[in-house]
């Protein structure tokens, strides 16, 4: 399937790299939402935490969590009133979650496939996460396809959380490869924030749990519908100036 086009204001091209006749020269991907199916799990585990501890969530938590680099989303967690040190809370929560995944995490359906096509066609890949860097890990490593990616960050060793642009550009730096000329494969609002203000542009397959503001969405050089679509066409589409 190609990918819908969209009218962008902000992921900018850049100067076109020499791979591929002038394409794309890397992908970087974001893991929740985008290879597992678990943002509503990382929810689900926080509000119940915060249940149980007597907090208070707020009407925006989900959306305000959603890209938060680990330190960031445990003193919003502590801000919440759970009378826990922000160290408790990750231990709480990545032990909830872990529980949650067990040895296989949710795989998206098509994420292995599309992933496994890009590096056959010779595209360096990389992951851009939120999610600790022991959780990336296992992930890939159930999925079989550590060997596919040539670097995976946690946002946790970049600095900032998404929508600040870290996480992709130290991706892009470990491939070698200028953040301008990657493109990014993002599902959240934050995310494709993030890639579009570190020069990238965007393929945006949305969340069906947490779709992505309409704002975001135009800020994607292209939209698909399913992660399984994903092909080295749509991904040149994508980078393809407007």
């Amino acid at each position: 399937m190609t990918a819908e086009r969209q009218t962008t204001g902000g992921g900018a091209a850049g100067t076109p790299g020499t791979a591929g006749g002038g394409g794309p020269r890397a992908v970087v991907f974001d893991m929740d939402g985008v290879l597992i199916d678990s943002e509503q799990v990382w929810d689900a585990v926080r509000r119940e935490l915060v249940a149980e501890r007597g907090g208070r969530w707020a009407p925006d938590s989900t959306r305000v969590m959603m890209g938060m680099s680990t330190p960031e989303w445990a003193a919003y967690l502590v801000s919440l009133g759970i009378g826990m040190t922000a160290d408790e809370a990750v231990d709480e929560v990545l032990r909830r979650l872990g529980e949650r995944y067990g040895d296989a995490p949710p795989l998206i359906d098509g994420a292995v496939g599309a992933v496994r096509a890009l590096a056959a066609a010779g595209l360096p890949l990389a992951v851009a996460s939120s999610s600790p860097r022991p959780v990336i890990e296992l992930v890939l490593r159930s999925a079989g396809l550590l060997g596919e990616f040539g670097a995976f960050v946690s946002s946790e060793e970049a600095g900032r959380g998404k929508p600040a642009p870290d996480v992709y550009l130290e991706a892009a730096r470990r491939l070698g490869v200028p953040a301008a000329h990657c493109v990014a494969v993002e599902d959240s609002t934050n995310g494709v924030r993030a890639a579009v203000a570190a020069g990238m542009r965007v393929i945006v397959v949305p969340n069906p749990h947490f779709p992505p503001s309409s704002e975001a969405v135009a800020l994607a050089a292209a939209r698909l519908g399913h992660i399984g679509d994903l092909t080295l066409e749509t991904v040149r589409t994508a980078y393809a100036p407007t």
